[in-house]
């Protein structure tokens, strides 16, 4: 596996491969890697001939108080595992790279729609940051296929949108959540958990399953949500929301919609968790 921090490097890789024949499939991720990272690589190996792989830690998706400075950086180890796994170019670009003009210097891709609800009500500004690097690093690689986790939800979302509004030609591919023994979904910021914390961590997805068991025995969703909260709190949690939305326009589900998603976040100590559960009523 190579690896290359310059735009060009990467450019005339993917070239160089493109006029061998060869389809290119992209996963970007900030690193500190896990089983859940692995799982989309193996993905995109199910897709494409060629495999890139990213690691940028984004400052523009960090809010003033948020983890920008503490979040795990892990280089050495991510490469080694992404060697093991046969991934063909790493590419870890600096900041400067990335934004040359500075980060108070830059255009912005902002998905209005999707983005100023759930995470985004808690995390002002995140998906823009989002939404930002990800249009910059599509133009930077120009990927066949990039291949995105299924747990964070809004954000495949919003990655969809943005890439179906400016007309990206890629395709995106969601990734199943990657899971625990006791279904805890697997997450860099788990590794801020004491180990009581993570007795308890698996109690989000938990939550979830009965929210979806309840859905499904037709009980009314304010009665769902207010007990799903509720029980959060009890199991040791900071309820940041949950709710239940239509699985397309992320808006509040109606009874009539039979496409939905239960997307959740919590504090747990130091960490701040998201799941989701996908239920379909057809």
């Amino acid at each position: 596996m190579k690896t290359v921090h310059s735009i060009q490097a990467i450019r005339d890789f993917v070239l160089a491969a493109k006029a061998d024949g060869k389809k290119v499939a992209f996963v970007p991720t900030m690193g500190n890697l896990h089983a859940g990272h692995l799982s989309l690589v193996h993905k995109a190996q199910e897709q494409a001939d060629i495999v890139i792989v990213s690691i940028y830690v984004n400052p523009l998706q960090f809010g003033a108080s948020e983890d920008l400075e503490s979040y795990p950086r892990t280089l050495a180890e991510d490469q080694a595992q992404l060697k093991n796994e046969k991934v063909d170019l790493l590419f870890a670009p600096s900041t400067e790279e990335i934004y040359p003009e500075g980060m108070d210097h830059h255009t912005a891709v902002a998905v209005e729609s999707l983005s100023n609800m759930h995470c985004g009500k808690s995390r002002p500004g995140h998906f823009t940051g989002v939404a930002t690097v990800v249009c910059k690093l599509f133009n930077i690689v120009q990927p066949d296929i990039a291949v995105f986790g299924i747990k964070d939800f809004q954000q495949l979302a919003v990655i969809r949108k943005m890439v179906d509004d400016l007309y990206i030609p890629i395709k995106i591919v969601g990734a199943d959540i990657a899971r625990d023994e006791r279904g805890l979904a697997l997450s860099s910021r788990n590794g801020y958990l004491t180990q009581d914390e993570l007795t308890i961590a698996p109690k989000l997805y938990a939550t979830l399953c009965k929210v979806k068991d309840a859905i499904q025995a037709g009980t009314p969703f304010d009665i769902i949500l207010k007990d799903a909260t509720a029980n959060l709190a009890r199991a040791g949690f900071k309820p940041d929301y949950i709710d239940i939305c239509n699985q397309h326009s992320l808006l509040p589900a109606s009874s009539k919609d039979k496409e939905l998603v239960v997307l959740a976040a919590a504090y747990l100590g130091k960490a701040r968790l998201i799941d989701n559960i996908v239920i379909n009523l057809n």
